[in-house]
Protein backbone atom coordinates (compact mmCIF):
# COMPACT_ATOMS: atom_id res chain seq x y z
CA UNK A 1 0.00 0.00 0.00
CA UNK A 2 1.39 3.64 -0.86
CA UNK A 3 1.45 6.16 0.99
CA UNK A 4 -1.69 8.28 1.41
CA UNK A 5 -0.82 12.17 -0.64
CA UNK A 6 -2.41 14.92 1.02
CA UNK A 7 -3.83 18.18 -0.95
CA UNK A 8 -5.16 21.22 0.72
CA UNK A 9 -7.13 23.21 -0.11
CA UNK A 10 -5.71 27.16 -1.24
CA UNK A 11 -7.86 30.59 -1.46
CA UNK A 12 -7.48 30.91 -5.58
CA UNK A 13 -8.14 34.73 -5.20
CA UNK A 14 -5.04 35.73 -2.64
CA UNK A 15 -4.12 38.80 -4.39
CA UNK A 16 -7.63 39.73 -4.95
CA UNK A 17 -8.10 39.24 -0.80
CA UNK A 18 -4.45 41.03 -0.30
CA UNK A 19 -5.62 43.90 -2.46
CA UNK A 20 -8.91 44.30 -0.84
CA UNK A 21 -6.99 44.46 2.69
CA UNK A 22 -4.18 46.86 1.39
CA UNK A 23 -7.01 49.68 -0.42
CA UNK A 24 -9.06 49.42 2.65
CA UNK A 25 -6.94 50.04 5.07
CA UNK A 26 -4.87 52.92 2.75
CA UNK A 27 -8.66 54.33 2.48
CA UNK A 28 -9.22 53.79 5.87
CA UNK A 29 -6.59 56.38 6.76
CA UNK A 30 -6.98 58.63 4.38
CA UNK A 31 -10.56 59.02 5.81
CA UNK A 32 -8.72 59.39 9.61
CA UNK A 33 -6.87 62.41 7.97
CA UNK A 34 -9.40 64.32 6.12
CA UNK A 35 -11.96 63.99 9.42
CA UNK A 36 -15.60 64.76 8.47
CA UNK A 37 -18.83 63.29 7.67
CA UNK A 38 -17.47 61.98 4.13
CA UNK A 39 -14.76 60.80 5.97
CA UNK A 40 -16.32 58.20 7.99
CA UNK A 41 -18.15 56.72 5.06
CA UNK A 42 -14.27 56.17 4.16
CA UNK A 43 -13.27 54.94 7.22
CA UNK A 44 -16.16 52.37 7.01
CA UNK A 45 -16.10 51.25 3.62
CA UNK A 46 -12.02 51.28 3.80
CA UNK A 47 -12.42 48.64 6.92
CA UNK A 48 -15.15 46.23 5.45
CA UNK A 49 -12.50 45.99 2.42
CA UNK A 50 -9.85 45.03 4.71
CA UNK A 51 -12.29 42.85 6.81
CA UNK A 52 -13.75 40.97 4.11
CA UNK A 53 -10.11 40.22 2.61
CA UNK A 54 -9.06 39.05 5.66
CA UNK A 55 -11.81 36.68 6.35
CA UNK A 56 -11.58 35.10 2.76
CA UNK A 57 -7.84 34.72 3.43
CA UNK A 58 -8.72 33.42 7.10
CA UNK A 59 -11.48 31.01 5.78
CA UNK A 60 -11.99 27.43 7.12
CA UNK A 61 -12.04 26.21 3.35
CA UNK A 62 -8.66 26.63 3.40
CA UNK A 63 -8.61 23.77 6.22
CA UNK A 64 -10.15 20.94 3.74
CA UNK A 65 -7.66 18.16 2.40
CA UNK A 66 -8.09 15.49 0.41
CA UNK A 67 -6.39 12.24 0.87
CA UNK A 68 -5.75 10.10 -1.81
CA UNK A 69 -4.35 6.25 -0.89
CA UNK A 70 -5.18 2.78 -3.15
CA UNK A 71 -8.82 2.47 -1.38
CA UNK A 72 -10.34 5.79 -1.53
CA UNK A 73 -10.08 9.37 -1.76
CA UNK A 74 -11.17 11.36 1.79
CA UNK A 75 -11.95 14.79 1.79
CA UNK A 76 -11.35 16.06 5.60
CA UNK A 77 -12.06 19.23 6.91
CA UNK A 78 -9.76 20.50 9.89
CA UNK A 79 -8.97 16.94 10.76
CA UNK A 80 -12.66 15.59 10.69
CA UNK A 81 -14.09 13.62 7.86
CA UNK A 82 -16.55 15.00 5.76
CA UNK A 83 -16.53 11.84 3.02
CA UNK A 84 -14.87 8.86 1.90
CA UNK A 85 -15.96 7.78 -1.41
CA UNK A 86 -13.99 4.04 -2.23
CA UNK A 87 -12.65 3.90 -5.64
CA UNK A 88 -15.26 1.39 -6.66
CA UNK A 89 -18.18 3.55 -5.76
CA UNK A 90 -17.29 6.29 -8.01
CA UNK A 91 -20.41 6.36 -10.17
CA UNK A 92 -18.41 8.74 -12.92
CA UNK A 93 -15.12 10.36 -13.29
CA UNK A 94 -15.57 13.21 -16.10
CA UNK A 95 -12.22 14.61 -16.95
CA UNK A 96 -10.14 17.20 -19.40
CA UNK A 97 -6.86 15.87 -19.94
CA UNK A 98 -6.36 19.20 -21.99
CA UNK A 99 -7.06 21.13 -18.43
CA UNK A 100 -6.27 18.28 -15.82
CA UNK A 101 -9.31 18.69 -14.49
CA UNK A 102 -11.89 16.48 -12.86
CA UNK A 103 -15.07 15.86 -11.61
CA UNK A 104 -15.34 13.07 -9.27
CA UNK A 105 -18.93 12.01 -8.86
CA UNK A 106 -20.34 10.39 -5.82
CA UNK A 107 -23.65 10.05 -6.30
CA UNK A 108 -24.56 12.96 -4.77
CA UNK A 109 -22.62 16.68 -3.98
CA UNK A 110 -21.94 15.62 -0.31
CA UNK A 111 -19.73 13.14 -2.28
CA UNK A 112 -18.43 14.81 -4.55
CA UNK A 113 -15.40 16.44 -6.03
CA UNK A 114 -14.14 19.11 -8.41
CA UNK A 115 -10.56 19.26 -9.20
CA UNK A 116 -9.48 22.11 -10.70
CA UNK A 117 -6.90 22.27 -13.50
CA UNK A 118 -5.46 25.00 -15.68
CA UNK A 119 -8.39 27.73 -16.09
CA UNK A 120 -10.94 25.91 -14.43
CA UNK A 121 -14.11 28.05 -12.71
CA UNK A 122 -13.60 27.09 -8.82
CA UNK A 123 -13.04 29.71 -5.72
CA UNK A 124 -10.20 27.50 -4.83
CA UNK A 125 -6.93 25.85 -5.84
CA UNK A 126 -5.54 22.84 -4.52
CA UNK A 127 -2.03 21.84 -3.54
CA UNK A 128 -0.29 19.83 -6.23
CA UNK A 129 -3.97 19.31 -8.29
CA UNK A 130 -2.35 18.10 -11.58
CA UNK A 131 -0.70 15.26 -9.13
CA UNK A 132 -4.00 15.07 -7.00
CA UNK A 133 -5.86 14.10 -10.67
CA UNK A 134 -3.59 11.90 -11.84
CA UNK A 135 -3.93 9.86 -8.65
CA UNK A 136 -7.82 9.85 -8.76
CA UNK A 137 -7.76 9.03 -12.79
CA UNK A 138 -5.25 6.09 -12.38
CA UNK A 139 -7.71 4.75 -9.65
CA UNK A 140 -10.79 5.11 -10.50
CA UNK A 141 -11.84 1.92 -12.81
CA UNK A 142 -11.66 3.11 -16.23
CA UNK A 143 -15.33 1.59 -17.67
CA UNK A 144 -16.50 4.82 -15.04
CA UNK A 145 -14.11 7.74 -16.88
CA UNK A 146 -15.73 9.85 -19.04
CA UNK A 147 -12.77 12.31 -20.96
CA UNK A 148 -14.39 15.82 -22.39
CA UNK A 149 -12.63 18.82 -23.92
CA UNK A 150 -13.75 21.03 -20.94
CA UNK A 151 -15.19 20.37 -18.18
CA UNK A 152 -17.38 23.67 -18.23
CA UNK A 153 -19.03 22.41 -21.41
CA UNK A 154 -19.87 18.60 -20.53
CA UNK A 155 -23.25 17.62 -19.96
CA UNK A 156 -24.66 15.34 -17.30
CA UNK A 157 -24.59 11.44 -19.02
CA UNK A 158 -28.67 10.20 -18.94
CA UNK A 159 -28.10 7.02 -17.45
CA UNK A 160 -31.21 5.56 -19.89
CA UNK A 161 -29.95 6.80 -22.76
CA UNK A 162 -27.85 3.77 -24.33
CA UNK A 163 -23.93 4.66 -24.86
CA UNK A 164 -22.99 6.41 -27.77
CA UNK A 165 -19.68 4.66 -27.70
CA UNK A 166 -21.44 0.84 -27.99
CA UNK A 167 -22.19 -1.01 -30.85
Amino acid sequence: MSVPARHRFRPRFRGLATLAMVLGVIVGVVGLIAGGVAATGLVVIGLGGAALGGLYLGSPAWRIEVVVDDDALEVRSAGDRRFRLPWGEVEELVTSPATETCFVDGGDAERSLLVPGDGAPAPYDIEDARGLYRAIVARVPPDRVREVPLLERARRRDPAAPDPGAD
